[in-house]
């Protein structure tokens, strides 16, 4: 059982190469079971190869602990059995299968009928538009659509961890708020969430605690609101 005190996620001093090009510069952050964390940062900024670190997809060098264990060595698929669901910016649904394919594709680890039928109807309620279209093939689905089918078919992994890297991105307005709403309604659930955003108001918004990343390097850190009044901040991604 996971000490209270323990971080359920903790990275130190991660360091990444993209060829030769040094993008990650000493990153560490924790994050604690049930908290919903954002890391925060312009374009470039490292936000995804930070989550591609931590799943085991981009090399590195430092440490990361999951539940209090090493993670080092542990390749991509174990990763995500260990409990850590990842949702990539892109969407990247199968877009010739149905919503229900796509979704049940998230299942592919599981046995438990019983308990990825209910998963299922959990992500039909969670986003009934899905439930609108289960058999309509996902490449026909709007963007704010397929980004929910992405969430759903990472939650049917039933992760104790979800990442998501920019399932703002594209979306208009209306379908942002639509995403947030959701996301903070797996927080309240109890879900643990990982958010990488570009927009940090929406993302501070429903967040407990904010990472700010810039140039591959952790300028800024705290609680939420306090990171929403933060001048630099307001002045860098809130325009004011």
């Amino acid at each position: 059982m996971l000490d209270a005190r323990t971080p359920l996620l903790a990275v130190k001093d991660l360091q990444a190469w993209y060829g030769e090009s040094h993008i990650l510069h000493g990153v560490g952050l924790e994050i604690a079971r049930g908290e919903l964390v954002t890391l925060l940062g312009s374009n470039g900024a490292g936000k995804s190869s930070t989550l591609r670190a931590i799943s085991a997809l981009q090399p590195i060098t430092g440490r990361i602990r999951w539940r209090g264990g090493d993670l080092a060595g542990v390749p991509a698929h174990q990763i995500v059995r260990l409990g850590i669901g990842h949702c990539p910016e892109g969407r990247r649904v199968i877009s010739g299968q149905s919503v229900l394919a796509n979704l049940q594709l998230g299942s592919y680890r599981r046995r438990d009928r019983a308990g990825i039928a209910a998963d299922l109807e959990r992500c039909y309620a969670l986003f009934p538009r899905l439930a609108e279209r289960r058999q309509q093939l996902a490449g026909a689905l709007s963007g704010g659509e397929q980004q929910m089918l992405a969430i759903g078919r990472a939650l049917m992994g039933r992760p104790e961890l979800l990442m998501l890297d920019e399932p703002s991105l594209g979306l208009a307005p209306k379908l942002v708020g639509e995403v947030m709403a959701a996301l903070a309604q797996l927080h309240q659930e109890g879900l643990t969430i990982l958010l990488v955003e570009q927009n940090a108001q929406a993302a501070l918004e429903i967040a407990d605690r904010g990472y700010v990343l810039e140039a591959g390097r952790l300028t800024l850190q705290g609680p939420a609101r306090q990171l929403l009044a933060d001048p630099s901040l307001r002045a860098a991604y809130l325009g004011g």
